[in-house]
């Protein structure tokens, strides 16, 4: 009984054909063969629109009717496919690899292996028809799978195959029909070969002859003719009796050429007027069902989509006849369900998503990752911060605080501490550590994080625990699959349980979900259907995808063993061909709009260019209507029109927007609609007054007697830092290795360093003679100031620290020894202003109605008389002049000098800034009959006349006092010391009360 073939383009009514000859035969029941399991239901609901009751047949994938058929020839166990990848590793390292060896260190090594075994044995390519290493690693995995009395899904096919070809009993004659294919692998292509020489078998093919959208299916078309001799029956287009015009033109003419259309068939054939293939000599006049959307940024191209399907559900579209089309889901899924769920669009991606994707799996995995491979802090609070753990995500944030602000990071620091803080035990990771096999400590955890999450009391309800469960089940799955395993002898470790983990998915949301949006990709739309149809990513680089080639099968090779193979099929198709096929599937799945979407500008503004396959499409009409039936959303469309905004969120957002151009107009469109108050709260989020107003802390304000130089400094610098700075005081959460620590470490070296100068050298200033000495000092001060560090380092960080500071602090030092200053280092950290204070210092500098605070780095002093100069460390390499520290509003050396000589008593020759990096200068303020008495060597610039000197530090006495007089006001303003834009330097732009400039 030979093949009968169906052919004909899109919509030809092929698959209506088939399923009514699928009836006809009922009672002979019929096999009927359809692409994806997804696809069952489908059609069984189709089938029941025609006939109110089905009695007989069978509904299935190719592999369904594999498996039937291998059942009863003595069927073994399948390998599932984390079993087989654990054969595949096996086989990969027991096997010597010569010059593979690298490269089969990687995880990618064993699943390219595992591709291109697949294919060979689709293919029904033997291991003995190889060469080199593929085929002993070929080989071994068979021997290995023998071993074990397992086939592999690719072995089953084979099997069932070659039973039917040599097997009378292997088929009782029911007919066989099937549609959805456009290629066959070696083994289907065998299975029908012999099903049609004992039974009836019906085969649907979308073709056209000498179509380039069909290029990709020739070779299959062929051997169907061939196979078929002449029972090909040819249908007619008829895309225009269910979709309207444009459609149905782009149909005809996508990818058409000017040639003569031949038939499929020698015998019957069918000629076709010359032209593109009989379309219409005109496009007609588009009337929105092709339009053409260009955005910027991948959200804003795909919140462009989002607003284009709310309008079509406002207009009555259910969801489930709305399709969104990807070139690739795994890289379109998560800014595609960001987009979607903000704007309300309800969608359900119909492919099968990653466990580690999920929260639940997410969660799962990062708790093994740390009581297994030695994980990173961020797993182990990634569960713990998850419902699933059981513990309040406010005491995990608090855990993690604590470890993050002492940089402890190493796991086991992590666990001696999180435990040392909790009191008790973490949950459930001693647990995992403890069970008696890798397999029954994941059911345990996976159980466990179900029941803690969800409780006992009532079955989880909602979309999040629908996917918690079916996650769930996905784990129960995989660990039934891994404990076979072990019975089967095989050793498996705990990687071996991650990995598979990792690498498994969670099955979607059945397909065709009343009222969401389906979410499919360019193989599972091409037995759809749908009213709307958008087709994202027709940009370069995204449609036509780029060819992925195997790293064991190259393109010359799959042709040499096809050649050698009489049944195998390797060669591959010209990739493009395939693309320019898929593509025209998704344009022909419209029946009412079809929708073309491209990013045309990148998130930074670079452009991209569009696809081939988007000027292919609008280059079949003409450019005035193209334009037209175009939208465009540009970069600099931050805001939708108030309009056109797809959601509520939006249309406020461009009201507020709308604001600075038609205030009246907007503020009479909010009372319209009861937006009144949020729309003066956001007009007002960067405008609104910044001056302190409670009583309570205008009080405390008013009281306070003490003020720190540094504080009055940061006021000067602006009055916001001060607020946030120094008033709020935000703490960071993770402590880290930054300039302050360095300085504070500096600072504490320094102090050791020169305190213990005079015992350990018995003298009280550096000489060269000395420098030996002095140097082992340094080193040994700091250490003991490294020593004095909380922070956890890494050995890295620690030498680095180490390294640097030992860099700065030796040649200061060097410098220091070579120094003709004549005064002599004597009092080091010298505190004012604070309970700490030495008793005469405790009062502070009172300048009238309060006192100044702060803490002297050093003092050095003339051991011949009662003179001196304080001196202020930097630990970068940035020091103020004597005209910056008065145009910088610097208090720190002038108020210093004042300290100097009203609370220590000590006849103030000036004060200067030491760098400790860079070229090490040393700035300040400095009394000019100074420089011929002790204190040479400073910059000429430094040095001022005395009625200078003394005028600038009164001058820096007057700002202190005004700085006082505005906190106590509570006067803060969005004062930046040199007026807008900000400071680079201020990291508070987030926390600040006024837009940044």
């Amino acid at each position: 009984m030979p093949l009968s073939v169906l052919v004909g383009p899109a919509h030809a009514g092929k698959v209506a054909r088939l399923l009514e000859r699928y009836l006809d035969s009922l009672e002979r029941e019929p096999f009927l063969i359809v692409p994806n399991r997804s696809d069952v239901e489908r059609v069984e609901r189709d089938l029941l629109r025609r006939r109110p009751a089905l009695l007989g047949g069978s509904i299935g994938t190719f592999d369904d009717l594999f498996e039937r058929i291998a059942r009863d020839g003595g069927h073994r166990p399948l390998a599932t496919e984390a079993q087989r990848v654990l054969i595949l590793r096996r086989v990969i390292a027991t096997q010597a690899l010569d010059g593979l060896a690298a490269s089969a260190r990687f995880a990618g090594f064993a699943d390219a292996l595992g591709t291109a075994v697949a294919e060979l044995q689709s293919a029904l390519v033997e291991p003995q028809e190889l060469d080199g290493g593929l085929r002993a690693l070929y080989l071994a995995y068979r021997e290995e799978l023998d071993r074990l009395e397992l086939w592999d899904r690719e072995l089953e096919r084979r099997t069932a195959a070659e039973r039917v070809a040599t097997e009378l009993s292997a088929w009782d004659g029911r007919p066989v029909l099937a549609y959805g294919f456009e290629d066959l692998t070696g083994a289907q292509w065998t299975l029908l070969h012999a099903l049609a020489g004992r039974s009836e078998v019906t085969v649907s093919l979308p073709y056209e002859p000498a179509r380039p959208a069909f290029a990709s299916l020739e070779r299959t078309a062929a051997d169907l003719t061939q196979l078929a001799g002449g029972s090909i029956e040819e249908l007619p287009p008829r895309f225009a009796d269910v979709a309207r015009p444009g459609l149905a033109y782009l149909e005809r003419s996508l990818f058409a050429e000017r040639l003569p259309a031949k038939g499929l068939s020698e015998k019957t054939p069918a000629e076709a007027p010359e032209g593109l293939l009989g379309q219409a000599p005109n496009p007609p006049a588009l009337t929105g069902e092709l339009r053409f959307l260009e955005g910027s940024g991948t959200r804003g191209t795909l919140e462009l989509v989002g607003d284009e399907i709310l309008r079509l559900l406002r207009s009555g579209v259910p969801g489930e006849a709305i399709g969104v089309v990807c070139p690739s889901l795994e890289r379109a899924r998560a800014p595609l369900e960001t987009a979607f769920v903000t704007l309300g669009v309800p969608f359900a991606v119909e492919d099968r998503g990653r466990l580690a994707r999920t929260p639940y799996g997410h969660a799962l995995l990062a708790l093994l990752r740390f009581a297994w491979l030695g994980g990173l802090r961020r797993d182990l609070f990634t569960f713990l911060r998850s419902p699933y753990s059981g513990l309040a995500r406010s005491h995990a944030d608090y855990l993690e605080g604590r470890l993050r602000g002492r940089a402890i990071s190493s796991p086991e620091r992590v666990e001696q501490e999180t435990l040392a803080l909790r009191g008790g035990p973490i949950p459930f990771l001693e647990a995992v550590r403890s069970a008696p096999s890798p397999v029954a400590a994941v059911r345990s955890l996976a159980a466990g994080m179900i029941q803690v999450a969800y409780g006992l009391e009532a079955p989880p309800t909602g979309e999040a625990a629908e996917l918690d469960l079916r996650a769930h089940e996905t784990v129960a799955g995989l660990l039934e699959e891994l404990q076979r395993w072990g019975e089967l002898g095989g050793a498996l470790e705990r990687e071996d349980v991650v990995a598979a983990l990792e690498r498994a998915t969670v099955r979607a949301r059945p397909a065709g979900e009343p009222g969401r949006v389906a979410v499919l990709d360019l193989g599972r739309v091409r037995t759809r259907s749908f009213e709307a149809l958008f087709v994202v990513g027709l940009e370069e680089g995204s449609l036509p995808r780029r060819g992925r080639a195997s790293p064991f099968l190259d393109e010359e090779g799959r042709r040499e063993l096809e050649q050698r193979s009489r049944r195998g099929r390797l060669a591959l198709h010209d990739p493009i061909a395939r693309e320019r096929y898929l593509f025209y599937t998704a344009c022909t799945r419209a029946t009412r709009r079809l929708t073309l979407v491209r990013e045309a500008a990148t998130e930074d503004g670079s452009p991209r260019e569009p696809s081939p396959f988007w000027d292919e499409v609008r280059s079949l009409f003409p450019a005035e209507e193209v334009e037209r039936w175009t939208r465009r959303r540009p970069l600099s469309r931050l805001v939708w029109g108030l309009e056109d905004a797809p959601s509520e969120r939006e249309r406020l957002r461009a009201l507020a927007a709308l604001v600075p151009r038609e205030g009246d107009e907007a503020a009479a469109i909010a009372r319209a609609n009861g937006w009144g108050r949020r729309l003066e709260r956001a007009r007002a989020a960067f405008d609104r007054p910044t001056r302190l107003a409670h009583p309570a802390i205008l009080e405390d304000l008013r009281r306070q007697a003490r003020f720190s130089v540094t504080e009055l400094e940061a006021f000067a610098d602006c009055s916001s830092i001060w607020l946030i700075d120094r008033v709020i005081s935000p703490k960071t959460i993770d402590a880290e290795v930054d300039a302050k620590l360095r300085g504070s470490i500096a600072h504490s070296a320094l102090f050791k360093f020169f305190s213990g100068l005079p015992r350990r050298l018995g003298r009280d200033r550096l000489e060269p003679a000395a420098l030996d000495d002095a140097l082992a000092l340094l080193r040994e001060s700091l250490e003991e100031a490294l020593a004095g560090v909380r922070l956890e380092l890494t050995e890295l960080q620690r030498r680095e620290l180490e390294q640097g500071l030992w860099r700065d602090l030796e040649q200061s030092i060097r410098l220091e020894a070579t120094s003709e200053l004549g005064l002599v280092p004597r009092r080091f950290e010298v505190g004012f202003g604070s309970d700490r204070s030495a008793p005469e210092l405790q009062r502070g500098l009172e300048l009238g109605t309060f006192a100044v605070s702060g803490k002297i780095d050093r003092i050095d002093v003339d051991p011949f008389s009662a003179r001196g100069i304080v001196q202020d460390y930097k630990s970068g390499k940035t020091v103020h002049s004597a005209v910056a520290i008065d145009s910088e509003l610097r208090l720190q050396i002038p108020l210093y000098i004042l300290v100097l000589r009203d609370l220590i008593g000590i006849e103030p020759l000036g004060g200067v800034y030491r760098a400790l990096g860079g070229e090490r200068h040393a700035r300040g303020l400095l009394r000019a009959e100074a420089r011929d008495e002790g204190l040479p060597g400073f910059f000429e610039r430094d040095y001022l006349e005395e009625d200078a000197f003394w005028a600038q530090i009164e001058r820096a006495k007057e700002h202190a006092s005004s700085f006082v007089e505005r906190i106590r006001r509570g006067d803060v303003r969005h004062d930046p010391k040199n007026g807008p834009p900000c400071p680079s330097w201020c990291q508070l732009a987030p926390m600040c009360r006024v837009a940044r400039q």
